[in-house]
């Protein structure tokens, strides 16, 4: 009884499982269903928002290629009516000129009539002229000229030593006017003989340290460059003596640089002077496309004009030789204008006559041939390089040459434009380096202190300690026998090997 009792119980409890599941099921089903229409009906709004939302922007798209189509007409139907314009304006002027062009016809057609006339008439009076003197043509003028040469002889003498006279004082006249309009206009700039830079400083305690301990900072300025650091009291300045105007520049810049940074030390400088040697190349270039725009000269090689803005740093006689370039061809432009010559040949050639000058410390030669092989080599014509040597010729061939030549004069006769003591300075001062330079082993020279001192650096593997007292001893005696000097030059001969290294 239990057993069966028991069995019941079971399929009892299995039927009202399998019940309870599939109500469970059902419920889930129609969870399912429910969620599954939602999200289909969520997609289909979607749908809807997404087709409205295209067919917004397909008509925005649309209404805006609309606009652009009209703008577009518009602006064809403006220029179709500026065309017609045109097109009736030259039929205007196409007619005009024909009326003019049978105009001019008709009038030469008459001209040439009444020529044909007056010749006729001319020949028939010739020949009647003849019948009534009985003598031909040739005849009566020889008479004529006979009794009119015996007539006026000693007048016509008389009145060609007048004209003549007279046309060599209007020619002196018109030259003089022809110079000085010339020399008007074109300002006239004096020289500045200086051989020192002065430098502001931010306040005086910069002073010490431009100096350095023990001054290592201050030579080694004056070392690498070559060039005498004045520190005085004069308040928050110091400054740079040297007669090369190049290295007082690129004193300049790195001291200004150094300044800026506030970092001076040896090595820092090193890289300053290499940085204001670049700053420095910028600076000439950029000075000889100003000199080309000021004289109104194009079409000259960069290179060339790179060489020819050196000559911002370099003098003659204490007149800055790129100013007295500009200058000589401004003046030659004017001449060459009013004397009927090659106006772009006189400017381009009184603005390059002095370019050998550029190089003329590290070329052979006279500054004259050495402007002229530079000029060719750069491919400017003949007649441009030739004014290089005719402006220092007693009697140049062209008269572009000739110009430039007169120019040159003007440029460099102007009261205070030239200082005949500061180009002797400095042609003393290279003497006294070239003297130094002549031994062998020496690297860099340096003529400081106004000439008084000149520092020799040699090459420290080639020169040991020995061989360097000779050759400071040699040097000082070399200069005793082949200069001419005031007082005392000191020989500061510098024999220095220094290593670099990095650690990284």
């Amino acid at each position: 009884m239990n057993l069966l009792w028991t069995i019941a119980t079971i399929l009892a409890s299995i039927a009202a499982g399998y019940l309870f599941r599939q109500f469970i099921a059902r419920n889930q089903l129609q969870t399912a269903e429910a969620k599954a229409k939602k999200i289909v009906d969520e997609a289909h709004a979607k749908a809807r928002e997404l087709v409205v939302e295209g067919k917004d922007k397909a008509l925005q798209i649309v209404e805006k290629a609309k606009r652009e189509e009209d703008e577009r007409r518009r602006e064809l139907e403006r220029a179709h009516k500026r065309l017609e314009e045109r097109e009736a304006l030259f039929d205007k002027k196409l007619l005009q000129f024909e009326e003019k062009h049978q105009e001019v016809e008709e009038r030469a057609r008459t001209i040439e009539k009444t020529r044909h006339e007056l010749e006729e008439l001319r020949q028939k009076q010739m020949e009647k002229l003849q019948r009534i003197a009985e003598l031909s043509k040739k005849e009566a003028q020889r008479i004529l000229i006979e009794h009119t040469e015996k007539e006026v002889s000693q007048e016509l003498v008389s009145r060609v030593r007048k004209l003549q006279n007279k046309t060599t004082e209007e020619w002196e006249e018109t030259a003089k006017k022809m110079i000085a309009l010339a020399m008007e206009r074109i300002a006239s700039k004096q020289s500045a003989e200086t051989t020192s830079t002065s430098i502001t400083l931010p306040s005086d305690d910069m002073k010490g340290r431009i100096i350095g301990r023990e001054g290592r900072n201050i030579k080694t300025l004056e070392q690498l460059i070559g060039v005498e650091i004045i520190v005085d009291d004069t308040p928050d300045t110091i400054f740079v003596s040297c007669f090369n105007p190049i290295r007082r520049q690129i004193a300049k810049i790195a001291l200004e640089k150094l300044i800026l940074d506030g970092r001076i030390h040896p090595g820092r400088i090193e890289e300053a002077i290499e940085e204001a040697k670049k700053n420095l190349a910028i600076e000439i270039k950029k000075a000889g496309e100003e000199a080309c725009y000021e004289v109104g000269v194009a079409g000259i090689d960069p290179k060339l004009v790179q060489i020819l803005g050196r000559l911002k740093y370099r003098t003659s006689y204490g007149h800055n030789v790129l100013q007295h370039s500009i200058e000589v061809g401004l003046i030659s432009g004017l001449l060459a204008e009013e004397l009927g010559a090659d106006i772009s040949v006189a400017k381009k050639g009184g603005l390059l006559h002095d370019i050998g000058k550029a190089v003329d410390h590290e070329v052979q030669g006279g500054h004259p041939k050495i402007g002229y092989d530079i000029m060719k080599k750069f491919g400017l014509p003949e007649e441009v390089a030739y004014i290089s040597i005719a402006h220092h010729e007693d009697s140049p061939r062209t008269l572009e040459g000739l110009i430039v030549k007169a120019a040159d004069a003007i440029s460099g006769a102007r009261p205070g434009a030239r200082k005949d003591t500061y180009e002797q300075y400095v042609q003393r001062l290279e003497e006294l380096e070239n003297v130094a330079a002549s031994f062998e082993g020496v690297e860099q020279v340096y003529a400081i202190y106004a000439g008084r001192e000149v520092r020799v650096f040699v090459t420290p593997d080639k020169t040991d300690d020995w061989q360097a007292q000779k050759l400071a001893r040699a040097i000082a005696n070399k200069i005793e026998e082949e200069l001419r000097y005031p007082g005392e030059i000191k020989v500061t001969l510098i024999r220095e090997k220094r290593i670099v290294e990095y650690a990284r």
